[in-house]
């Protein structure tokens, strides 16, 4: 079987995946149609507002002009954009064949899933800004803190990602690049896999400080897979990090001059972040990768924290060059060695 063909074979219909993931997303907290119209009013407001002081923070300036507004939308119209920006991002889409159908439903189920999680999203091949406002909603009243501070707060950290793909365009054929090279098959004797699965999961059982990309099933993953592949994923985890961690070194950054209880809702955030779940919950987490997320912005807020706070933010931004200006998984956790590298 050639590569082409087994990939037809592997391919996801995200079409499929759409119509089941909005069909299986629950339904967010109850709204009145008063409400509702309201918060996607003032969501729309604030992310137009965010615009200014995102970029004045990050001295970034390319791409400037007027930005398409902000797209709102309940939680089936999230699955449906994530699933276009996925068929986007892969090549594949609805084929109208039942090949793609079965890891189609289950690609829906898992957008289902998270589709309650999810508050905003930028997708760079639309160029689409989009925030859940059930999602939204659902946190702020959880969190107890004041509704239009948080919308805001996060809209700072949404446009902060609009901002970053004017900037570098170049991110967006990169995640391309990157998807296609994860996604294709690599033929390989198989007791050199059986070896990696051995030796990683030993490695996973073996105590001590560990880096993001050694954690958990994100490791294990990575751990097994062949040389092409593992670099493939280690893009888009550095280019991931990166974003996340400078979209929260920005929110913070600029959120004392322009939300005032910009502490108050990253301490209940952050707690909200660490809290248990059920055990359920947590599977699902830990499967999804969630859980390799929320250390994206750890890791990566470290980073740029620690970049700017010693180099400035003007010298920082070299960072969105090109791809060899950006940082790699080791670089991210020991920015000195990135400034050594890219700023001499």
């Amino acid at each position: 079987m050639t590569r082409a063909e087994r990939a037809l074979g592997d391919a996801i219909d995200w079409g499929f995946a759409a119509g089941v993931g909005a069909r299986l997303a629950r339904p967010g907290p109850a709204m009145s149609r008063y409400t509702h119209d309201a918060v996607v009013a003032e969501l729309a407001s604030a992310s137009e507002r965010s615009e200014g002081p995102v970029r004045e923070l990050t001295k970034l300036d390319g791409g400037h002009g007027s930005p398409r507004a902000a797209l709102v939308v309940d939680r089936p119209g999230w699955v449906h954009a994530a699933a276009s920006s996925m068929a986007d991002l892969t090549g594949a889409g609805d084929s109208g064949l039942w090949l793609g159908k079965p890891a189609g439903a289950q690609a829906g189920a898992m957008l289902a899933y998270l589709s309650s999680a999810v508050l905003g999203q930028y997708d760079p091949f639309s160029r689409t800004l989009l925030l859940v406002a059930p999602n939204i909603v659902a946190v702020e009243r959880a969190l107890k803190v004041p509704a239009a501070d948080f919308r805001l707060w996060v809209c700072l950290h949404e446009v902060t990602h609009r901002v970053q793909f004017a900037q570098a365009p170049w991110m967006a054929e990169l995640m391309r690049t990157a998807a296609a090279d994860l996604g294709a098959a690599v033929d390989e004797p198989l007791g050199e896999l059986a070896g990696r699965v051995v030796s990683a999961v030993r490695d996973l059982r073996t105590p001590g400080e560990k880096t993001m990309a050694q954690r958990g099933v994100l490791g294990l993953m990575r751990a097994v897979q062949a040389e092409p592949q593992r670099e493939a994923l280690d893009r888009l985890l550095a280019l991931g990090t990166l974003l996340e961690g400078h979209a929260d070194h920005v929110m913070d950054g600029v959120g004392p001059s322009v939300v005032p209880a910009v502490t108050r809702i990253r301490q209940a955030f952050d707690s909200r972040r660490r809290r248990s779940t059920n055990p359920i919950h947590r599977l699902m987490r830990t499967l999804l990768g969630m859980d390799a997320k929320m250390a994206q912005y750890v890791h990566g807020k470290k980073f740029v924290d620690t970049v700017v706070g010693r180099v400035g933010m003007v010298e920082f931004n070299a960072v969105w060059a090109g791809p060899d200006t950006m940082p790699t998984l080791t670089e991210i956790d020991d920015p000195d060695a990135w400034i050594a590298r890219v700023l001499g």
